[in-house]
């Protein structure tokens, strides 16, 4: 165990599984006191059942601005101030543009986006009131690079990473930084059921995506938690408006 984030107040979304639960875990061991807010509250309660008194777990759906608001207030108000907000909640969209019904571009659209706007919207002002804070936003290497089969996922991820540079600008004379994860493929509970459901042989499947990256390999979730952990320290105190790529070498091969 650590102390790279002593005693700061990390909430963390999406994280009852994958990058977001392997962060909150991270989180906690280097010190921080976690808040592992996600739309499934039993997921949510797992998470912290694995880290055990630095979690507290909490339910909130990102696409509400009542339940985002609600969800900062309470956290204020138990800890005193949220020192890193890691917007890791989203949702998955594959298709093309013609495969890909309007409900789906709305809805990912909806939860990676909105979602991101929504729940930062309703920190910053704690964070502005304490000239400080780190935000974290996720996004995806899919806003660099062109990906078969994702119009709606690469939409949602290019304009987290535009609204990250953005943030950013505004928020800088409050002595907050914005940042952002560009992760390639990473082996999460989301993936696993993509490959089970698209593909007739899934062995097959994991070997057409591992030529994705030079790697030859899919990342873990504790990787993008790594990169996660360093934007959240103070280590990374003079990074701003940055995308942090961890995809294991896809967009620089392109």
């Amino acid at each position: 165990m650590g102390n790279r984030l002593d005693a700061k107040v990390c909430l963390i979304t999406g994280a009852g599984s994958g990058i977001g639960q392997a962060s909150a875990r991270l989180f906690a061991q280097e010190g921080a006191r976690v808040v592992v807010a996600d739309i499934d509250l039993d997921a949510a309660r797992e998470t912290v059942a694995g880290i055990g008194d630095a979690a507290v777990a909490e339910r909130v759906d990102v696409t509400s601005p009542w339940d985002t608001a609600d969800l900062a207030e309470r956290v204020v108000k138990q800890f005193g101030r949220i020192d890193v907000l890691f917007n890791n909640a989203g949702i998955a969209g594959v298709g093309d543009v013609l495969e890909t019904e309007p409900e789906l571009f709305d809805r990912v659209m909806t939860v990676n986006v909105r979602g991101v706007y929504l729940m930062t919207r309703a920190v910053v002002p704690h964070m502005m009131e304490r000239r400080t804070g780190s935000i974290i936003n996720m996004s995806s290497c899919i806003a660099e690079i062109g990906l078969a089969r994702r119009v709606s996922y690469a939409a949602s991820k290019g304009a987290v990473f535009a609204m990250t540079k953005s943030m950013q600008v505004d928020l800088a004379p409050h002595g907050i930084r914005v940042n952002a994860l560009l992760p390639g493929t990473i082996l999460t509970p989301f993936v696993e059921r993509y490959l089970k459901e698209s593909y007739s042989d899934p062995e097959e499947g994991m070997a057409a995506i591992r030529k994705r990256q030079l790697s030859n390999d899919l990342g873990r979730p504790e990787d993008v938690a790594a990169a996660a952990l360093f934007l959240a320290s103070d280590e990374s105190r003079f990074m701003m408006a940055a995308g942090l790529i961890i995809d294991g070498g896809v967009s620089g091969a392109r």
